[in-house]
């Protein structure tokens, strides 16, 4: 009697969940629904420039942009094609830099100098043809003292010659996005050229892009050294490096054409500026505008980092899926540029469904991290699942429901 009882209510079991399973298309009511938007790992808010802002600077344009966001905060004919004196060199350093990092040379090469490099004037460390340098004295003398003949070997000993690296200048230009710039050599001289143009923003473009080679501050921060056993001494063209708090570089340029400028970075409390100015009529004038756009920076913004507690939900339920549970993915969130004035008003909000219908895709979208300042959005992040869950097929279900039932009897 027993047997045939069993028997009828497996029966019974089944047909519900044929009839429920049908077409194996589940919906559950409270289930919550997220957007399928990528996942963006920079966090980018659309800060605003406050409408009394009345920044004193000297120059035809400047930019000040954040360094982890690539937020522009404040701007001034930012793309107004000029000649950028040796904040060219900034592109050269850059290649420089690549090159070593990904091993095509190294610091302690010893390079001979060029008949080329040797003719460079302007600034320079007296190079003589045939002599040699390695590639750590050449970086310092073209950081520091913004040699051309050094900039210029460098520029041979990475390319070939000047004029294959002034192609990979141009190439490089063009994958950062500076829409705006020609270069026609590494050095910024232009007393021979009317092309070699570049904009304010667009060397905020190069000068970001520099900054992800930690390294390179070791030599823009130098404010004093030499070179040939004390021989030849070295004094930084950029005086920020002893008066700014926080300086981290990182070049200046004057010439006729372009007048003074300076691309200046400042870090303080994990946030890093770059503040480029050019075109101004003296060198004081391009320092105390790159100083005031710095001031107003850290003055009016900062760097957010949300935070979450991670253990409020591990595992989320799988409806009708071959486990009954999957684990949560949440993302890094990367820190977020904001006006200081609304830091207290912050709040990271958790959402995550109560359960999810197999089957489950890997890193399907579950939930989300929204960050607001009070009511407003600032940003979002996807929470997703950690792997997938199969969908529980009528034999899987029979044997599920067998072995309940026995356990049960």
């Amino acid at each position: 009697m027993k047997k045939i009882i069993t028997v009828f209510l497996l029966s019974i079991l089944i047909g519900i969940f044929t009839v429920t399973c049908s077409g194996l298309n589940f919906s559950v009511s409270d289930e919550k629904e997220f957007s399928d938007n990528p996942y963006d790992d920079i966090a980018t808010v659309d800060v605003s420039v406050p409408v009394d802002a009345q920044l004193m600077t000297y120059a035809k344009s400047v930019v000040l942009l954040e360094k982890s966001t690539g937020k522009v905060l404040y701007s001034e004919n930012e793309n107004e094609k000029l000649y950028p004196a040796s904040v060219t060199k900034i592109m050269t350093i850059l290649l420089v830099c690549e090159a070593i990092d990904s091993g095509k040379i190294k610091l302690s090469d010893s390079v001979q100098c060029s008949k080329n490099a040797a003719s460079k004037g302007g600034s320079q460390i007296w190079l003589e043809t045939g002599e040699t340098m390695t590639v750590d004295e050449l970086l310092k003398a073209t950081c520091v003292y913004s040699a051309n003949d050094a900039c210029t070997l460098l520029g041979e000993y990475v390319a070939g010659s000047e004029s294959a690296f002034n192609e990979l200048m141009n190439s490089r230009a063009a994958e950062l996005g500076m829409a705006n710039t020609h270069f026609d050599n590494c050095t910024g001289l232009d007393d021979t050229t009317e092309t070699h143009l570049t904009t304010a923003y667009d060397v905020a473009l190069m000068s970001r892009e520099l900054l992800k080679h930690d390294f390179i501050k070791e030599y823009t921060t130098i404010w004093m050294d030499s070179l040939r056993n004390g021989e030849t001494q070295l004094v930084n063209t950029n005086k920020l490096i002893r008066t700014y708090d926080g300086i981290t570089g990182l070049k200046t340029g004057t010439t006729e054409k372009a007048g003074c400028c300076v691309a200046a970075t400042a870090k303080r409390n994990n946030m890093e500026l770059i503040a480029v100015v050019m075109g101004s009529t003296n060198s004081n004038d391009r320092f105390e505008s790159a100083e005031n756009l710095l001031d107003w920076g850290f003055s009016n913004y900062e760097l957010y980092q949300p935070s979450f507690d991670d253990s409020i939900q591990v595992n989320i339920k799988v409806l009708f899926g071959k486990t009954d549970f999957v684990g949560i993915k949440c993302p890094l969130m990367a820190p977020i540029l904001i006006n200081k004035d609304v830091s207290e008003n912050i709040t990271v909000d958790v959402e995550i469904a109560d359960s999810v219908t197999a089957p489950v895709e890997n890193n399907q979208i579950v939930g989300k991290i929204v960050i607001r300042n009070n009511d407003s959005v600032l940003t979002e992040y996807d929470i997703t699942v950690s792997e997938s869950v199969q969908k529980l097929t009528i034999f899987d279900a029979f044997y599920k429901l067998l072995t309940s039932f026995s356990d049960n009897v």
